[in-house]
């Protein structure tokens, strides 16, 4: 009985900071930035998940805090290590930093990520600095590597036109 006890509070601890990460998602999706932080924060308070950790971090980006933005990513990575989404979100935000070399580590973890839907993200990312450098054909072939892991995404398919009338 003790232990069914337990059992149920970790549990509704858990459904718990599921329903406020949707909530703080949906604030986000609706612009509703301090509304996202916070419901995301008690999220965490909750259960933390490198999920909840992750999206406080993107709420943050789009402040321009993006220092804040990679602490909290740490600390989704601290909380799972095999999710993919903080690694990429990390090097997304170097790069707007400035900080490109800094980002390509970050975007080689989040490709080998065990745990990650969006694998074509930290593609575009190295695109995006090998754009910078003037590397085309490497850019090109990033974008082609997304284009294999997501077939279906526009940008990227657009991208690539662009960068291929460039390089012709």
């Amino acid at each position: 009985m003790w232990a069914e006890g337990i059992l149920g509070e970790v549990m509704g601890d858990r459904e718990q900071a599921r329903k406020l990460f949707q909530r703080a998602f949906q604030c986000q999706q609706a612009g509703q930035l301090e509304d996202a932080s916070k419901l995301y924060q008690a999220s965490i308070a909750e259960h933390p998940t490198a999920e909840a950790h992750t999206f406080l971090g993107w709420v943050y980006s789009l402040g321009g805090s993006y220092e804040k933005a990679i602490a909290e990513c740490k600390r989704g990575i601290e909380t799972d290590p095999s999710l993919g989404n903080p690694y990429n979100d990390i090097g997304g935000y170097l790069i707007e930093l400035g900080r490109p070399d800094d980002a390509v580590p970050w975007l080689r973890k989040a490709m080998a990520a065990r745990r990650y839907e969006a694998r074509h993200y930290p593609h575009i990312n190295m695109a995006r600095i090998h754009k910078q450098r003037g590397d085309l054909l490497e850019a090109l072939a990033e974008l082609t590597e997304a284009l294999t892991k997501e077939p279906n995404d526009r940008r990227v398919i657009r991208s690539i036109r662009r960068l291929q009338a460039r390089v012709n």
